[in-house]
């Protein structure tokens, strides 16, 4: 902390979207949110790294705004070292 206030992170996810046909979106973004079998989760910067089956859909945000909603069936996201990777249309 400097001069008392608390520091906000700069930091950005790296996101890629595919599914077969190709990539449907590939950007930076301040968060995302699905839902995997626990419930709705959310992926900041700096997350653990993580691996899920998703489903319903994908929330990605921008400076507190949703910029992209993806409703699917199922995929799979991997998060690793702010970079989010997610694989759609794999799962039958």
């Amino acid at each position: 902390m400097e001069n008392g206030k608390k520091q906000i992170s700069q930091e950005k996810l790296d996101v890629l979207i595919r599914d077969r046909g190709g990539v449907l979106y590939e950007g930076k973004i301040d968060s995302c949110s699905s839902f995997n079998d626990r419930g709705p989760f959310d992926v900041l910067p700096l997350h653990a790294n993580f691996i899920s089956i998703i489903r319903k859909s994908i929330s990605l945000r921008l400076r507190g705004k949703v910029v992209e909603e993806l409703p699917i069936e199922t995929g799979i996201m991997a998060v690793k070292k702010n970079n989010v990777e997610i694989y759609l249309g794999i799962l039958h």
